[in-house]
């Protein structure tokens, strides 16, 4: 017998499997081949495939989970018993049976319960912090890979259209040459620059492939297809001052929020061990039945009891010195922490600066390379200029490129770092 789908259940079979080929196995669409990507989208690829911010969520859901554990003091414990029991004696065997329900409540605990819950929440808010902090240097990483990454990619067209001057370089020498107007001097000379600048461009392409790589890393992808990145190193002035950037920091920074909450954890902590001297009041119920033969006797009973610790071998007082020293080191820790914001921003801010600086002098010397370059060619091409002049003049055109792309890099990876110093998600 022919069976016979159905043709609404033909076409979400398909959309299923187009769909399921677009997505990889942590739920993240794939880089499609030829795609031009954003940074923003790098950074959502980053964020959504990445182990470390896979481990942080899962880090919360057990953060969570021990609140769960925390907050189940508070209600009723449930057991269900049964036994069996056979007795020997001189004169006789009995068999025993017994079954039994027994439900126990925590009645006062002088606030042992409460402050484990809220030790655990303090811990879960420490967890959200992390994940946060996870999120801004995953997106500082993609912001430095993909910059890096374009200007591999420009340093390589850089060194691509080196080799086609000294390719026409080593055109108009044989030409000249060959009319007897320069020496052979001229076209050697030509060739061995036109050798060096195809390396360069060897290492340039191999600059490119070990920027993308990094890129690929950043966003936690291990395979993909073939893509480009937009383009979009250029000055844009960033406007902050120090003072506000401080402030911003020691209120938004995730990791200093998250060691705030684990100091109040810790406090939370030192109070609970302190809590252990005091005593413990509990309610239980039983009901079973019981008895050598059937039917069982039913039997029931009520009570409550006040548990009160008289000595424990000195356990509470080295668990109270412990919390204690744990708290100690946290808040110097926490203070530690603030010290490395101001460092960490002071430099970021001044690298902000010091790269902005570059970007005016750098770009004045690629108009002034390149005009020498012009004057250099021209010469030559007059017959009054020499090979060695076209050489340095083509030198000093490619450094003053390559240093107008480097401080553009540094500049916008220096905006990235100073938003990662402040703690800014975006």
């Amino acid at each position: 017998m022919k069976l016979k789908m159905p043709f609404f259940v033909t076409v979400c079979l398909i959309f299923l499997i187009v769909d399921a080929d677009a997505m990889d196995g942590n739920g993240a669409i794939d880089i499609k081949k030829g795609e031009l990507l954003t940074l923003q989208r790098c950074i959502e690829i980053a964020l959504k495939r990445h182990p470390s911010i896979i481990a942080s969520r899962s880090n919360k859901m057990a953060a969570e989970s021990r609140v769960g554990q925390a907050i189940s003091g508070y209600y009723p414990q449930i057991e269900l018993n049964t036994g069996y029991n056979r007795l020997h004696t001189s004169r006789d065997t009995i068999d025993q049976y017994s079954n039994s329900i027994i439900l126990r409540q925590n009645i006062y605990d002088f606030g042992r319960t409460r402050t484990s819950t809220r030790i655990q929440r303090f811990n879960v808010d420490s967890s959200e912090a992390e994940i946060e902090n996870i999120t801004i240097q995953i997106i500082f990483n993609v912001k430095q890979a993909y910059y890096n990454l374009i200007k591999a990619k420009r340093n390589r067209d850089v060194s691509a259209e080196i080799v086609r001057q000294f390719e026409e370089h080593l055109l108009q020498a044989k030409g000249f040459y060959e009319a007897g107007t320069r020496p052979r001097y001229d076209v050697t000379q030509a060739e061995v620059n036109l050798s060096n600048a195809r390396v360069n461009l060897i290492r340039a392409e191999n600059n490119v492939r070990l920027a993308l790589a990094a890129l690929n890393n950043a966003m936690g992808v291990t395979d993909s297809s073939e893509y480009d990145i937009e383009d979009d190193l250029f000055y844009n002035k960033y406007e902050v001052t120090f003072d506000d950037a401080l402030s911003v920091a020691l209120r938004s920074r995730p990791d200093l929020r998250s060691l705030i909450s684990r100091r109040r954890a810790a406090e939370g902590s030192l109070e609970l061990a302190r809590r252990n001297y005091y005593p413990t009041l509990s309610g239980s119920v039983t009901y079973g039945w019981s008895g050598s033969s059937f039917p069982l006797e039913r039997e029931w009973n009520l009570g409550a009891s006040l548990s009160f610790p008289v000595f424990s071998g000195f356990l509470t007082r080295y668990q109270v010195s412990e919390a204690e020293a744990n708290l100690n080191a946290i808040k110097a820790d926490e203070e530690l922490l603030r010290q490395k914001i101001f460092l960490d921003l002071q430099q970021t801010y001044l690298n902000l600066r010091e790269a902005e600086e570059r970007i005016p002098a750098t770009e004045l010397a690629v108009r002034q390379a390149t005009e020498n370059l012009e004057i250099a060619r021209g010469r030559y091409e007059a017959g009054v200029g020499s090979p060695i002049e076209v050489t340095d003049a083509e030198v000093s055109y490619a450094n003053a490129k390559a240093s107008y792309i480097q401080a553009l890099t540094d500049y916008r990876i220096a905006i990235a770092d100073l938003e990662r110093a402040i703690g800014k998600k975006d």
